[in-house]
């Protein structure tokens, strides 16, 4: 309004002056606001805009038909009404959320990252095995990758380095079978040091998939995630009802985040702590209410899945597990129910094995509650693995949100966008807000769900019609787009 009236004011100032003739001052003044005018209409053409959608973000709680505005890969105006853009995508009767962040995330290969992209991921993290050496990691996946990509340093692979074990993504013999010398100690620390001073995002620890380190090394690695104000993400001592199950373990990590002043997140809760799943979240609750910062995740699957050839399956797993045998156990490379006989041969050779162990209540429950974030633990290799590799933010929306309502819809968007940002500390991801990244998902509530089993994972979730990364289209009229890489390493 304001250069339309100085376009006015000058018009008339000319005509006062002429009585009808345009005087050179006059037509220079005008010609002036004209490029004024002209500058701004041009300042304020996109390079994208999302017109017509149901902007939902939960940082802000807003929930309203608007239009976005992308430039440069960032969110550059959010309006009610219409913008310019260069393309302009209708996302009238859509859902548009900040793009999910997945802090739980072991398949960091292209295979997985396009399966992450239909289930509406825009960065996957792998932040509970973590990796080590840190750098060369994200320098392998810099300008190659789909969605953004980022890793916590890890004790297991520096722990493997060190003392040369045999496993890969894993332990299997040297690190699972002997505690670490005092100076093996002090080298992994140091490796786990120097991962966080490269950039990692925190320090992931498997805890189970050691059961000889001492509970002295853990300590020492929870002050170093304190020293580096970053949290320590942990996959519990022990699982299950058995003692020292669940409880212990989860007694164990608070009580470190306590001792040494770190933030403590708790990976999978349901298939650590099963039936006593409600106990662990009060404890959590209460660790919280005393000043603590923990926080913790779960998938919405009732099974888990690990390497067979793990510490997981040494001898009383099926007590640990809450009673299960090897019937509950299915090969991921074939889908096939697992006997003694076959156990026993697959845990010799390794590789994947789904555990149906978590009961489908425990799961509804975890979902629902306030504390736990959404997180997959997935990973996919040729086609193999776990539907929740696949699926799990889809399956959210479609079984708990749309079918049972166990919890709202900007409630789950919560747990996938804002609530693991914040975890992170990460300002420029999980929101819809000008000056964020423009991570978008973009969906229709009516439609979106999962489509993988555990016989045949590798199906694409249905219903994410547009997902933006860095403001590069990814999904596009729900298929994939070829030869894009706008996924970015996220670095502390």
């Amino acid at each position: 309004m304001l250069h339309s009236n100085m376009l006015n004011s000058n018009m008339l100032h000319a005509n006062n002056e002429s009585r009808g003739k345009w005087k050179p001052a006059g037509i220079v003044r005008l010609a002036m606001v004209a490029l004024g005018l002209a500058c701004v209409v041009f300042a304020q053409q996109f390079d994208l805009v999302i017109a017509n959608g149901r902007v939902m973000d939960p940082a802000t709680g807003l929930d309203a038909v608007r239009h976005i505005g992308i430039r440069a890969g960032k969110i550059a105006a959010i309006s009610a009404g219409a913008l310019q853009g260069r393309s302009v995508l209708d996302a009238k009767g859509l859902v548009v959320a900040p793009g999910f962040i997945d802090l739980h995330s072991h398949g960091q290969t292209p295979e997985n990252y396009r399966f992450k992209a239909m289930d509406g991921v825009t960065t996957a993290l792998e932040m509970e095995v973590g990796v080590s050496p840190v750098s060369p990691w994200y320098a392998a996946r810099e300008g190659k990758a789909l969605i953004n990509f980022g890793a916590s340093s890890g004790h297991l692979p520096a722990r493997m380095a060190v003392m040369h074990d045999s496993g890969t993504l894993l332990p299997r013999d040297k690190a699972v079978e002997r505690a670490a010398t005092p100076d093996e100690q002090r080298e992994i620390l140091a490796m786990v040091r120097r991962g966080l001073e490269e950039g990692a995002l925190g320090v992931g620890l498997g805890i189970a998939y050691v059961p000889l380190v001492t509970r002295a090394e853990i300590l020492d690695l929870f002050r170093l995630a304190a020293d580096k104000k970053t949290a320590a993400y942990v996959h519990m001592r022990n699982g299950g009802p058995v003692e020292p199950g669940a409880i212990a373990a989860l007694q164990e990590v608070i009580a470190d985040a306590a001792v040494a002043g770190a933030s403590l997140h708790v990976v999978h809760i349901t298939s650590m702590c099963l039936n006593e799943t409600p106990l662990c979240l009060e404890m959590i609750q209460g660790a919280r209410q005393r000043g603590l910062d923990v926080t913790t995740e779960a998938y919405p699957y009732t099974a888990g899945m690990t390497d067979i050839g793990s510490a997981i399956f040494s001898e009383g797993w099926q007590a640990r597990q809450g009673g299960i045998n090897f019937g509950d156990l299915q090969w991921a490379a074939t889908g096939e129910r697992l006997t003694a006989e076959t156990f026993l041969r697959y845990r010799k050779q390794g590789g994947m094995v789904a555990i149906h162990s978590i009961p489908e209540d425990i799961v509804k429950l975890a979902i629902a509650n306030p504390l736990v974030e959404i997180a997959s633990d997935g990973v996919l290799e040729n086609g193999k693995g776990h539907p929740r590799a696949t699926g799990t933010f889809t399956r959210v929306l479609a079984r708990y949100v749309r079918e049972q309502h166990v919890l709202t819809l900007m409630e789950a968007l919560r747990k996938m966008t804002s609530a693991p940002a914040k975890r992170l500390g990460i300002q420029s991801k999980g929101s819809i807000a000008v000056g964020a990244d423009a991570d978008l998902a973009v969906f229709d509530a009516a439609r979106v769900m999962d489509r993988g089993t555990f016989e045949n994972p590798a199906q694409y979730a249905e219903g994410m019609v547009y997902v933006l990364v860095n403001g590069v289209l990814v999904v596009r009229n729900g298929s994939l787009v070829e030869g894009v890489t706008p996924g970015r390493g996220l670095r502390r």
